[in-house]
């Protein structure tokens, strides 16, 4: 059904896990579990809620070749023990999944498709699999290779340009060169996000949102270790001389600059945010965090994939007549301190201060398809609790992409 008007979409809770790292305490997890348990904490957190009203799961994931792989929202679904005839469908903007998940259940929303929905992402890089392509004739004599389904580009099509398809950490050092950032700035900044998010954890800046997996004592079969209580990749111990001791890793005999300490890590992860319109909070008695006000995407140049974000926040605020003196909190997606320089470089009319107040993914970590649902929960939880104001949520995407979304309260 369209309606008349566009209705105004709500953002009623948040949730997200702790952030582990690659190999590390979540990578005994499957990612369909991991989306599971943050659909089912989001429901558990909406006593009036009746899970059958829910009119569908939109979840991002980046992957989608291995456990994940028949639809990992309606998996997330059933797993959940939430009713059969609650729908699912997964959503693969890259990077942006998560992102991607919100802004088309919000857009259902919106059109009077849907009344409540369940949008968020999910990522599990340690579990990522190899894969084997099909030979083009049978019965090949030869080796045949595997390729890694972790990160980047794999089965790259021969077509493309080689300066579209250069790697991530390459496409940071391309915007280094572009705006002049050395290794000292980006060290810098790398060195501020793990101490905001240090600090953040300790000042209880993320109770509202972190539902750990598990007892966050219970090793899950084929775990190594208990599920993490709080994000994993956070140093608290960094120093600008231990990050400087760090050797490029893309631009090793051409002085580079990016390296495994000023980009962010591979991650484990999932996160979901609960949508309604008024109908909706009018039935479940649900009081909202934050109000979708606008979204917008844009392309870029792939090898300058970091700076799609630099459109994509002027469209979104354009869209929702605002500017970025406006804002009261941002969250920006830190792929590489390289990147976020670079976006930062490009708003100069944004106080960076408010930019990422309790540390980015530098330090939280980069769960690629539940990145972009994590920023915006975050946005509207800060929204919540200062009470007020208009706050942003952008990523970088690879192949070059960038999207925002601007939130209100």
């Amino acid at each position: 059904m369209i309606t008349d008007r566009a209705r105004d979409v709500y953002i009623v809770d948040a949730v997200r896990t702790p952030i582990g790292k690659y190999g590390g305490a979540l990578s005994g997890v499957r990612p369909d579990d991991l989306a599971a348990h943050v659909v089912k904490a989001l429901v558990d957190r909406a006593p009036g809620l009746d899970p059958a009203s829910i009119d569908d799961v939109h979840l991002g994931n980046a992957n989608g070749a291995g456990e994940e792989n028949r639809d990992v929202a309606r998996m997330a679904v059933l797993l959940a023990g939430l009713p059969v005839t609650v729908p699912g469908v997964t959503v693969n903007r890259l990077c942006g999944s998560g992102m991607e998940a919100v802004i088309q259940a919000a857009r259902a929303i919106a059109l009077g498709d849907a009344s409540v929905a369940v949008a968020g992402g999910v990522e599990s890089m340690s579990r990522a699999p190899w894969v084997l392509p099909k030979p083009e004739r049978a019965f090949p004599a030869g080796p045949q290779t595997l390729h890694s389904t972790t990160l980047g580009w794999r089965l790259t099509n021969p077509k493309m340009p080689d300066e579209w398809t250069v790697a991530l950490g390459e496409g940071a050092e391309l915007i280094a060169d572009r705006y002049g950032i050395t290794r000292e700035q980006q060290d810098a900044y790398a060195l501020t996000s793990h101490e905001k998010a240090a600090r953040a954890w300790k000042d209880g800046a993320f109770d509202a949102e972190v539902v750990p997996y598990g007892d966050g004592a219970t090793v899950p079969d084929g775990a190594a270790e208990a599920p993490p209580v709080r994000d994993e990749c956070i140093r608290e111990d960094t120093s600008l001389q231990a990050l400087g001791k760090l050797r490029p890793v893309f631009r090793k005999a051409k002085g580079g600059t990016v390296t495994a300490g000023n980009s962010s890590p591979l991650n484990d992860g999932a996160a979901a945010l609960l949508l309604m319109d008024e109908r909706g909070l009018r039935a479940s008695g649900c009081e909202p965090l934050a109000r979708i006000r606008s979204s917008a995407v844009t392309g870029i140049e792939p090898q300058y994939f970091g700076l799609g974000p630099v459109q994509a926040a002027r469209r979104a605020l354009e869209k929702a007549g605002r500017r970025f003196d406006a804002l009261h909190t941002v969250e920006l997606n830190e792929a590489f301190a390289a990147q976020a320089l670079g976006c930062l470089a490009g708003w100069p009319d944004l106080d960076p201060g408010i930019v990422n107040p309790y540390g980015g993914a530098i330090a939280l970590g980069h769960p690629l398809g539940a990145s972009g649902a994590r920023i915006t929960g975050a946005v509207a939880h800060q929204l919540a609790a200062a009470g007020s104001g208009t706050g942003l949520a952008t990523l970088c995407i690879g192949v070059g992409q960038g999207l925002a979304v601007v939130l209100e309260r």
